[in-house]
């Protein structure tokens, strides 16, 4: 994964992680308001309800006889009273249930004596239950299914400092076999009592109050806000990636100018440099401190290169003269045969060594750029078999078959260095051993290019070896030895010449099977040719 996508998952995780905080706290503030709203509307209701409660009563749900056939059998016909509180209290939901025969003080003190469990707390709640029903009232709910709390609400009810509890409970109607979601206001309060109810107590009887609504409206609500936030939450998470993309790209982008701008300085072209953007930051600091690094390494090379030629200039006259010496020597004088022996070795071993002078000084040529191409039309199999007759002596008095295959291509270059590159593969072959050496030549990338190619025979060459044979003075001693005049500079300087053309070239091999040199070079800009226009 490059670096732009690491930074714009990055940021989109880091925008997407706010945005759902963001959208979270909204939702549960949201939710908290409107809990809140409804419960200061049920407060309302409760405290408009117990004002107002002698005036305007809440319908019985059963006859004070209370006996449970009696609580199975809707109330017949409406009250005035009923329709009264209807109209007053709208959509809310109203219970109240009295608890005779108690005061608050009482209930809490016989609560305290039942204990957390056994047959009396057992007792005890049950009876609290029967005076609920005996006297239960209620408005906007279905009579056959009460407002009913549990033991352990109960208990937290009547111990509570403020005898308020609040909770959201599932109330089933008539009209619906799933049950409803209500917000409820539990209260126990004393209320004077009704008209009703038994007189003589002024001090008001303990009595639950029940103030509920319906929560269809806030979850309706909190649904769409929770829509609306998870589209917006998609939307900005798109933006925020595509924002992060493209900011990403430029910040990246003095970072890809450098990055090309390198990947086109090689060993020939260390005068270059890389764009120095004006960005004030950790780009323009690396930029500089490449150019930097070039520039010590042109200073490096250049003292390389120069130490190369020089070396071999001032070589080249020295053994000049002693292999004119050592031949004058067997020419013009009459030498024992030991000395006779020492002179022809003077004499070969001058010739090796003007040989890898001139190739060092080739080398250094080409690592300048000096290296100057004479390009002309070639026609590739052409060209190898002048080549193949050229070295028709050689390889027969090796024992060698040399042949040559392949398309005819066209293409530009310079016929002497590129005769060097193949007569060097070649010979590399016939040093190798090889019985039979094939010169070939192809078309390839849809005709935009021209591979010649030396195949072989021979013993091969490991694969772990194959790229270290570019390298200067290496050699493989089992197949290349020093008595055969190999410095190791051969197939250095092959890349070079290739290289110099725009093309490439590579070894393939498998021990035991042969060998096969691969050069590939670009076409070029060929005009109309005549065959007697073409080497």
């Amino acid at each position: 994964m490059t670096l732009r996508w690491r930074l714009t998952l990055f940021y989109t995780g880091l925008l997407a992680a706010l945005l759902l905080i963001v959208g979270v706290t909204t939702l549960y503030l949201m939710r908290s308001n409107l809990f809140d709203g409804l419960d200061d509307e049920l407060l309302t209701t409760y405290t408009r309800f117990t004002s107002t409660s002698l005036t305007v009563p809440l319908p019985l749900n059963s006859e004070r006889a209370g006996n449970a056939a009696s609580r199975s059998t809707p109330p017949s016909g409406v009250s005035e009273a009923a329709l009264s509180a209807r109209l007053q209290y709208g959509n809310f939901i109203l219970q109240s249930e009295e608890l005779s025969f108690y005061t608050q003080q009482k209930l809490i003190d016989e609560l305290s004596q039942v204990g957390a469990s056994g047959q009396k707390r057992k007792d005890f709640f049950t009876y609290l239950r029967s005076l609920q029903e005996f006297d239960r009232r209620s408005l906007n709910t279905d009579y056959r299914y009460p407002i009913t709390l549990s033991d352990e609400q109960l208990e937290q009810l009547i111990r509570s400092p403020d005898g308020r509890l609040t909770l959201n409970y599932e109330q089933r109607d008539s009209f619906s076999d799933q049950p409803v979601p209500i917000r409820l206001l539990v209260r126990l309060t004393a209320l004077r009592p009704v008209p009703t109810a038994f007189p003589g107590d002024d001090e008001g009887i303990p009595t639950i109050v029940y103030v509920g609504r319906s929560l269809s409206d806030v979850q309706n609500t909190l649904s769409q806000l929770s829509r609306v936030i998870a589209l917006l939450f998609l939307i900005g998470l798109a933006i925020a990636g595509t924002g992060a993309f493209v900011l990403a790209g430029q910040a990246l982008r003095p970072l890809r100018q450098v990055q090309r701008a390198a990947e086109k300085i090689g060993g020939q072209t260390l005068a270059q440099r890389v764009p120095v953007p004006r960005t004030g930051d950790e780009v323009q600091s690396l930029a500089q401190a490449l150019n930097g690094m070039l520039g010590r390494l042109e200073a490096s090379f250049e003292a390389q290169r120069r130490f190369t030629s020089d070396a071999s200039h001032e070589l080249r006259t020295p053994v000049t003269a002693i292999s004119g010496h050592a031949s004058y020597l067997l020419r013009r004088t009459s030498p024992s045969g030991q000395q006779q022996e020492s002179l022809k070795i003077i004499t070969s071993e001058s010739e090796r060594l003007t040989n890898l002078i001139a190739s060092l000084l080739q080398l250094a040529r080409s690592d300048s750029g000096a290296l100057t191409l004479q390009k002309a039309p070639i026609l590739s199999t052409l060209f190898l078999s002048e080549i193949a007759r050229e070295l028709e002596p050689l390889a027969h008095s090796q024992r060698t078959t040399l042949q040559t295959s392949g398309q005819e291509v066209a293409f530009e270059g310079d016929p002497d260095r590129l005769k060097q590159v193949i007569i060097n593969l070649t010979s590399n072959a016939l040093k190798a051993g090889a019985k039979t050496i094939t010169l070939q030549s192809q078309a390839v990338l849809d005709g935009q290019a021209v591979r010649l190619s030396v195949r072989d025979d021979g013993p091969g060459i490991p694969a772990d070896q194959l790229e270290r044979l570019f390298d200067r003075f290496y050699r493989l001693e089992d197949s290349r030895s020093r008595d055969q005049g190999g410095a190791g500079l051969g197939l250095s300087i092959v890349r070079g010449i290739v290289e110099a053309h725009g093309g490439r070239v590579w070894l393939e091999s498998v021990v035991g099977e042969g060998t096969a040199a691969h050069v590939q070079l670009p076409v070029g800009n060929l005009p109309d040719l005549d065959d007697e226009d073409v080497p």
